[in-house]
């Protein structure tokens, strides 16, 4: 049962859609009010574990770590940076009294879990925080009920669950030509092209190159009809033009966030000096969003929401910094220049100026519910949107991308580790930059990533200009990318239909080992992930691995494939010593469960969902099935699959 306190008078984010019982005090944290914060202490025990805070660093166990809660660009991160794009502050500790917290405020938090062994954890936020707690039998139970509470996952279209290419850098239209020539001239599945700011007209919202892109309408449905769909970026800022369109509508209506001086604040990013939408006023919101529509009538149906932290190069009160020179982790808590302008801004809430450092990790979180439902009324089916900053709730409106990361195996390794947290805290559509974003990535680190990625919602392969191309074709051993990526689509039967179901029923799509298996061992593992409610995954993330060590907590079916077939084997509980060759993907179904798969295919609008193979020892699967478009989407789609 789920209980609240509500201390001073916190901005209501939106974030719980379902009425929680007022609680007089919390059961399991101490308040002390120092200044004007707000302290919150819980003692653990020894083996407890703390699961949770969405995109964060460090391992899938919290215990001995900082962690801030402040939306934050910063694409060389590491495990000891304390901020990310997104600001999750969800916790679940696992033990023998287990509960959950939800701090709810768009502001900054704070957390210190068991840091230098403290045997504690300390919240610290502002004074105006909503406190939500929930006790539970186990971790899972308690994830779910908090999942039930922020709403139901944003479900895309099936082709959104294909494979994405993007690069920042693709100019004009020969470049997606290339890029879609590319992969299907050597047999590697794709369904969607990112385009990046490059598409547009001097990087201006709602614009287009017309130069690079003479006739972009009829280049969507050209592109479509061999099943690739493009999906444009947009960011937050409005450039500060007169004569634009979106900018002379924006300032019409006093649209836009404001200065000490109450006249609209201006602030650097690519296209120069701009104007930022006031997303927290719902006119703002539908103007906003209504502006996608010059896009989508051009045959577009899916959209990246970028920048969106805010990103601020540089401002009318601050010099040069920010986006362009990442802050180091070591930096973080001292002052930059971004983070002051987070204090130069204001907003317009109820009637009252707001400063956006109040609610500023609620801003993209904002304006992806703007994109979202404006599309949603503009678009007669289901339409992918996903975005770089994020809060709780915002999985409701569209999923996200886990930001700018690098060419490495640590973030490959965080990758695997943070997708579980996120889909605690509600974000089932979400996936890393495939391959990472800066930095050039090697054959292997690609092949291993996306061996990864075949898994998780949304899987896109993204990098940096001047980074080394890293489209699939354009490595040698191009069989080996066949492969890997040809199982993505094999398997989007189960893909689709656990993704589905757990978003209609408040449950997670990946979840932890220690969800469901209880040993010291399964509580331990930190690169092992349950995928829907059949498979685990145990990706090889190590550079010049050959295999790796496997912890099998139950005896299961492993699956081996390696571009031609499947070869399955039952294999007994332990730890397993297994080899992956690079053109394979090894996966398991555990005991009593099964997978369908079915015919690879191209792209999406070629696959047969209905024509499956039933791989495991299970007799039976419960399967969604629709047309992949529809808005309609409920359980009287999931019909029961029988083995032959």
């Amino acid at each position: 049962m789920a209980k609240q306190v509500i201390f001073g008078t916190p901005y209501e984010t939106g974030a719980i859609v379902k009425p929680v019982e007022q609680a007089e005090g919390l059961a399991h944290f101490e308040v002390n009010e120092q200044a004007d914060k707000l302290v919150f202490r819980c003692k653990l025990d020894k083996n407890d574990i703390v699961y949770g805070l969405g995109e964060q660093v460090k391992g899938i166990n919290k215990r001995g770590g900082r962690y801030v809660s402040y939306n934050t660009d910063d694409p060389n991160h590491n495990d000891g940076s304390l901020s990310l794009y997104g600001s999750h502050n969800f916790i679940v500790v696992a033990g023998r009294k287990p509960f959950g917290a939800f701090f709810d405020t768009p502001g900054k938090v704070v957390w210190d879990i068991d840091v230098d062994d403290s045997g504690e954890i300390v919240v610290t936020t502002d004074q105006n925080v909503k406190v939500v707690e929930m006790d539970g039998d186990g971790a899972y139970p308690i994830a779910r009920e908090f999942l039930s509470l922020i709403g139901r996952s944003f479900i895309p279209p099936l082709w959104a669950f294909g494979f994405g290419q993007s690069r920042w850098g693709y100019k004009r239209q020969r470049d997606f030509d290339n890029v879609a020539d590319g992969y299907r001239n050597n047999n590697i599945p794709l369904d969607w092209i990112c385009m990046d700011i490059d598409y547009m007209d001097r990087f201006i919202d709602f614009t287009v190159n017309v130069k690079r892109f003479p006739d972009l309408k009829g280049y969507v449905a050209a592109l479509k009809q061999r099943g690739i769909r493009l999906v444009p970026i947009i960011d937050a800022g409005v450039k500060i033009e007169p004569g634009n369109a979106t900018y002379d509508e924006g300032i019409k209506n006093g649209f836009f966030c404001t200065n000490h001086e109450g006249k609209p604040f201006k602030a650097a990013v690519w296209p120069g000096m701009t104007h930022f939408p006031d997303f927290f006023r719902p006119e703002c919101r539908e103007w906003f969003g209504n502006e996608y529509r010059k896009l989508t009538e051009l045959g577009i149906e899916g959209f990246w929401n970028d920048m969106n932290e805010p990103a601020i190069f540089y401002s009318e009160y601050t010099g040069i910094t920010n986006s362009l020179t990442p802050v180091p982790a070591s930096e973080q808590e001292k002052e930059t220049n971004a983070y002051k302008d987070y204090r130069n801004f204001y907003h317009l809430v109820d009637g009252r100026r707001v400063l956006h450092e109040k609610v500023h990790n609620l801003y993209g979180a904002l304006m992806t519910r703007a994109a979202s439902e404006q599309l949603d009324k503009l678009l007669p089916d289901r339409f992918l949107l996903f975005s770089r900053s994020s809060y709780v709730g915002a999985h409701r409106y569209g999923g996200i991308w886990t930001g700018d990361n690098g060419s490495d195996w640590d973030h490959l390794a965080r990758n695997v580790r943070m997708m579980p947290s996120l889909n605690m805290c509600g974000f089932l559509y979400s996936g890393a930059d495939t391959g990472g974003f800066g930095g050039n990535c090697s054959r292997e680190l690609l092949l291993r990533w996306l061996a990864f990625s075949c898994f998780t919602p949304l899987m896109r392969n993204h990098t940096a200009i001047l980074t080394r191309k890293q489209e699939c074709y354009r490595y040698g051993g191009k069989e080996d990318f066949q492969s890997v990526v040809s199982l993505r689509y094999k398997l989007l039967p189960y893909i689709y239909s656990e993704f589905v179901k757990a978003a209609l029923s408040s449950d997670m799509y990946i979840k932890p080992l220690g969800f469901e298996y209880f040993d010291e061992r399964s509580l331990a593992v930190q690169d092992q992930l349950l995928v829907g409610e059949s498979v685990m995954v145990a990706p090889v993330i190590e550079k010049g691995a050959k295999g790796r060590k496997v912890w099998l907590p139950d005896e299961m079916t492993e699956v081996r494939y390696d571009g031609n077939c499947f070869t399955c084997e039952r294999v007994p509980m332990g730890e397993r010593e297994i080899k992956v060759a690079l053109n394979e993907v090894v996966f398991y179904i555990r005991k009593g469960k099964c997978v369908p798969v079915c015919k690879g295919a191209q792209c999406t609008d070629e696959l047969n969902m209905t024509d499956v193979v039933l791989l495991g020892d299970g007799k039976q699967y419960r399967c969604y099935t629709d047309d992949g478009f529809t808005k309609d989407v409920s359980e009287s789609n999931i019909v029961t699959l029988s083995r032959k």
